[in-house]
């Protein structure tokens, strides 16, 4: 079998993989799987480990966490220089499990873990994100999906003000608060070249079906298609967009006069005030932003 490394993110489920993680290791050892591991120790630590991991000649890298996990893996790999080589294997501890509802990845941790034995691949596009901190361009990769606007101020008050709360928690905080003071957005915007004015609620970019815990913003995405779905939210009234929120977790908004859906390889966005910018659930920074399709990057172990 290939050599595997696994990270561990204890922190991830509010804690509870840190509680999980002994029997998952015991698992893996009577399933005959040789592995080592390493423990994460702060938000970022994940994407170091990864990239430790691709310069000691590791073939696999186990993501034991949730998707905030999978995220800095994926980051950390492609850094390296290793996401085309080295293939990523998922065992779901946290509490979204967006992104293998798409992949195909089982969430019970259980049955997780024997998918690691599994010879299936299937490879995947990255999404890359260009955007400003602190007055400095920055870069990262995602997986699953990325935005700018409403869903974005939902993660910056989900971070900012509530964390402390746990996941689940924070994030019903973080909603309802933005609900309250959120103001949609004038934006230019580029898709694949073709220039628009709009104003909009939210704009995301998805790789997978799933976002913010079950909702299916793009119900047909297709991870390995060298395309986005790109979701467009326009000027949405908020007693609407409250209405709309049990259609987005069915995934039957598409249909909405002031949803816009397009594919594309390339967006760029330039609001004129300056907004948030998240990638796979993570406060980044601010815009102006663009988004590229990296295709083919990145190979999951089903």
């Amino acid at each position: 079998m290939a050599r595997m490394r696994v990270i561990v993110n204890p922190a991830a489920g509010a804690g509870k993989t840190g509680k999980k993680w002994p029997q998952i290791m015991v698992l893996l050892k009577s399933l005959g799987i040789d592995f080592e591991h390493d423990i994460t120790e702060a938000p970022g630590h994940a994407m170091e480990l990864a990239k430790s991991a691709v310069g000691k000649g590791y073939e696999l890298v186990v993501s034991v966490g949730g998707d905030g996990t999978i995220h800095e893996i994926a980051n950390g790999l492609y850094e390296a220089g290793g996401s085309a080589d080295v293939a990523v294997g998922i065992v779901n501890t946290g509490t979204g499990a967006d992104y293998i509802r798409t992949i195909g990845v089982p969430r019970g941790y259980k049955e997780a873990c024997q998918c690691l034995l599994s010879p299936g691949r299937r490879t995947v596009d990255l999404g890359v994100v260009e955007y400003t901190k602190d007055g400095k361009p920055m870069k990262r990769l995602f997986v699953n999906f990325a935005g700018i606007g409403f869903d974005a101020e939902v993660v910056r008050a989900t971070t900012e003000k509530f964390k402390a709360l746990g996941d689940m928690p924070s994030y019903l905080m973080g909603l309802f608060s933005t609900l309250m003071s959120y103001e949609n957005r004038d934006v230019s915007i580029v898709v694949d070249g073709e220039h628009g004015e709009r104003r909009v609620c939210t704009v995301l970019l998805n790789n997978g079906r799933y976002a913010g815990g079950g909702m299916m913003p793009a119900p047909n995405a297709d991870p390995g298609d060298g395309f986005f779905d790109v979701v467009i939210i326009d000027n949405i009234t908020k007693p609407d967009l409250i209405v709309s929120i049990p259609r987005i977790y069915r995934g039957t908004h598409l249909t909405h006069p002031k949803v816009t859906l397009m594919r594309a390889r390339e967006v760029e966005i330039r609001p004129k005030l300056t907004s948030a910018v998240q990638a796979d659930g993570e406060l980044l920074g601010e815009t102006p932003v663009s988004f590229s399709v990296l295709p083919a990057a990145l190979k999951v172990i089903i």
